[in-house]
């Protein structure tokens, strides 16, 4: 291994290659069994995105690594495919640790892991988060794990009550680093990463670079190597539009923007739980089918939430920036600010979650009079003009825009999973097989403890639930509901 600097400071900071002249990005060109690039190929990863390419080869290496990338730049395979290298799977014991600020990344983090363990036999990845009970988690840890994923209370929980034995682990994962300190983990960041074993890899992924990495990485990093992706948000693939509108028009404008550009997937962000709720109501009573995310939902509701939304079974997702911390949703065809928020980077931060990979997106923000203050402060960090509107163009073509889209999902529960050893391909042979689906027909499927969703086409919908509840899923009879798209 080559020498590294002492501080991160000095590490050299290790760009991506540029996509368009790099000639070998694919996954092959890495030390990778044979099973997992067979995995890959089968799950459709072609090419390295630019952060796979500069950090999976230092990360294979075993260098303590730094990456600063945003969001759905492909940094969870970066590192996964990592980690996942060094298991060893007949040993049951926890070998990697993931830590995320949210049980909705963690449980996206965790579902990405196991997809690309397939290529092993009998990975077990854990997730340990708040809003579900002790007792089981400390009985799945009891039988073994070779992953764990979670948020840094509940895996404190679980150090201090002895039940998560972290001393053969050998890869330690900070996923969204900033996003940690910003809820205050600090300082159990540092506890559990004093838990676990020093001969170990740490690798800390982080949107951007605030001080308080710098000085996690001095407390327990060796010799980090610092990897950035330069590009920010890609201004062609997502184009931002500004309408003043005065207070009590704000949310009537928010339905005139969903009926004027008619996206299918739509992130709508207040900056009030109340202003959440009020935008819920008007939305419904126009019929879009719209929910919402926010503090005083059950864990079961939130899930069930991000589960319709990221399965397009749901048109618009009205939620605050607090519930929204963690998601990464494919497909989001535009992002729109109820309120402009005062923090800069959190506007970056928002718009960033539509345009992502090839795909181009909107942003909309609605200003009142007293916040054009905070518009100048986007315009200085855009570095250029930005694009106004006005209301009156929505509004002439109200009419010709007509009733709002359906999404074209709608999303099935089955009342069962993983501690019925569900997988995703047992419900997708079901519906392919005796119920004479094509594949086409079925969208995403998600698997929890104790239950599984599936998005099946709308026009199927019906037909899907009595066939389901018709028939057997591993040999036995389930219970089939249709999720309620009034529910949130």
């Amino acid at each position: 291994m080559n020498p590294s600097p002492d501080t991160v400071e000095d590490a050299p900071v290790i760009a991506p290659p540029d996509t368009d002249t790099a000639p070998n990005l694919s996954f092959d060109q890495l030390p990778l069994a044979p099973a997992a690039l067979a995995n890959l190929e089968h799950l459709g990863y072609r090419q390295m995105t630019p952060v796979q390419a500069a950090s999976l080869p230092l990360a294979l290496a075993g260098h303590d690594l730094i990456v600063q990338a945003k969001t759905g730049s492909g940094k969870t395979a970066a590192f996964a495919l990592s980690l996942l290298a060094k298991l060893n799977p007949r040993r049951f014991a926890v070998q990697a640790l993931v830590l995320c600020p949210t049980r909705e990344l963690a449980d996206q983090v965790s579902q990405e892991i196991r997809r690309l363990a397939r290529g092993e036999d009998n990975i077990k990845v854990l997730t340990l988060c708040g809003g579900s009970t002790m007792r089981p988690q400390m009985s799945s840890l009891e039988h073994g794990a070779h992953v764990v994923v979670g948020t840094p209370g509940r895996i404190m929980d679980h150090l201090q009550r002895a039940s998560l034995d972290l001393a053969a682990l050998n890869t330690l994962v900070l996923d969204e680093a900033d996003r940690m300190l910003d809820m205050g983990f600090f300082d159990d960041i540092v506890v559990v990463a004093k838990a676990c074993p020093k001969e170990r890899q740490t690798l800390l992924f982080s949107a951007t670079y605030p001080e308080g990495i710098a000085s996690l990485s001095r407390q327990f990093m060796r010799q980090p190597q610092r990897v950035t992706l330069l590009e920010q948000h890609d201004a062609g693939k997502i184009r931002q539009r500004f309408y003043e509108v005065a207070p009590d028009q704000r949310l009537a404008a928010v339905a005139l923007l969903l009926r004027h550009y008619r996206p299918v997937s739509t992130l709508a962000f207040c900056n009030t739980r109340q202003q959440c709720r009020d935008l819920l109501q008007l939305l419904r009573a126009e019929g879009f089918v719209a929910l919402a995310l926010h503090g005083e939902l059950e864990q079961r509701e939130r899930d069930q939430v991000l589960v319709q939304f990221a399965n397009r079974s749901c048109s618009v997702l009205v939620a605050t920036d607090v519930a929204a911390r963690g998601l990464d949703i494919e497909q989001l065809e535009a992002v729109i600010n109820v309120d402009v928020t005062p923090d800069t980077e959190v506007h970056v931060h928002r718009i960033g979650r539509t345009g992502r990979v090839d795909q181009a997106g909107w942003a909309f923000s609605l200003v009142s009079g007293n916040q054009m203050a905070r518009v100048d402060n986007i315009e200085k960090a855009l570095g250029h003009e930005i694009e106004w509107h006005l209301l009156s163009e929505l509004q002439a073509s109200r009419e010709a825009a007509g009733k709002p889209p359906l999404p074209p999902m709608v999303t099935l529960q089955i009342l069962g999973g993983r501690k019925e050893k569900i997988r995703p391909g047992d419900v997708l042979g079901a519906l392919t097989g005796e119920a004479g689906f094509s594949k086409e027909q079925v969208g995403k499927i998600n698997v929890t403890d104790t239950s599984t969703y599936v998005a099946v086409q709308r026009g199927i919908a019906r037909e899907a639930l009595r066939k389901l509840s018709a028939g057997t899923l591993k040999g036995k009879r389930v219970k089939v509901h249709l999720l309620q798209e009034t529910a949130g």
